[in-house]
C-alpha cells in the first residue's frame, strides 16, 4: 500500500493532468470558433451581403449526411466527415481556387493547420487519431463515404448559390458550372438535379 504522502502526490498529479486536459479542450474549441467567424471566400468575392461562414456550410452538410438515407454508406461516418472536413480552415482560412495556391500548397497549409489544432487538443488525446483519419479520408476521396460527403460539399454550395440568387438578385451561374460533371454519387446527382430544376423555375418567373 502506498503511504499517505505518495497517495497525496499521485492524486495531486492526476488533478493537474485533468486540469490540463480541460484547458486543452477549451483552447481547441476556441480555435474551432474561428469557423463561425470565417466567411466563405467565394461569396465574399461575389459581393454577397452577410455571406455564410465556414461553420454554416459545415453544419448543413452534417444535416445532409444525417438525412440522405444512402444505403451504400455508413451514415454516422458521413456525419463525422462533414464535421471534420473543413476543420483546418479554422487556422488556414478558406483558400479559394483563385487564391494563387497550387493544390499541393493548399493541402500542405491545411495539414499544418490541422496538426497545430490537434497539438492544442493534445497529441495523446484519444480522439486525435480519429480526427486526422477522417480528415485524410475526406481529402483522399476514395471511400464511398468520402465520395458522398465531397458531393455534399458541392451540393451545399449550389444550394446556397440558389438561395443567394433568390434573396439578393445575383447571377451565380459560375458556381453551378463549377459542379458540372464532378458529382460522383447517385444521391449527389439527384439532389443537384432538383436544385437546378428549382433554379429553372425561378428563371421562368422572370
Amino acid at each position: 500500500m502506498p503511504d499517505s504522502d505518495t497517495l497525496e502526490a499521485y492524486l495531486a498529479e492526476r488533478m493537474c493532468q485533468k486540469e490540463m486536459e480541460m484547458k486543452r479542450t477549451i483552447d481547441f474549441l476556441r480555435i474551432v470558433q474561428n469557423l463561425k467567424q470565417t466567411k466563405r471566400t467565394g461569396w465574399v468575392r461575389k459581393g454577397i451581403h452577410s455571406p455564410e461562414s465556414v461553420a454554416d456550410h459545415m453544419y448543413r452538410m452534417g444535416v445532409m449526411a444525417l438525412i440522405a438515407g444512402d444505403k451504400n454508406v455508413n451514415r454516422d461516418r458521413c456525419i463525422k466527415l462533414a464535421i471534420v472536413h473543413d476543420l483546418a480552415e479554422a487556422i488556414a482560412g478558406d483558400i479559394a481556387p483563385d487564391d494563387g495556391f497550387s493544390k499541393e500548397e493548399k493541402h500542405q497549409r491545411e495539414v499544418e493547420a490541422l496538426n497545430q489544432m490537434c497539438s492544442t487538443l493534445g497529441d495523446g488525446h484519444a480522439v486525435v487519431p480519429e480526427i486526422k483519419g477522417l480528415w485524410y479520408e475526406y481529402e483522399n476521396g476514395e471511400t464511398n463515404e468520402a465520395k458522398l460527403v465531397k458531393d455534399f460539399d458541392k451540393i451545399e454550395m449550389i444550394m446556397q448559390a440558389l438561395e443567394y440568387e433568390e434573396q439578393q438578385g445575383k447571377d451565380l451561374s459560375e458556381f453551378f458550372a463549377s459542379v458540372d460533371g464532378k458529382l460522383q454519387t447517385d444521391t449527389g446527382k439527384q439532389w443537384a438535379n432538383e436544385i437546378v430544376a428549382q433554379r429553372s423555375k425561378n428563371a421562368q418567373k422572370h
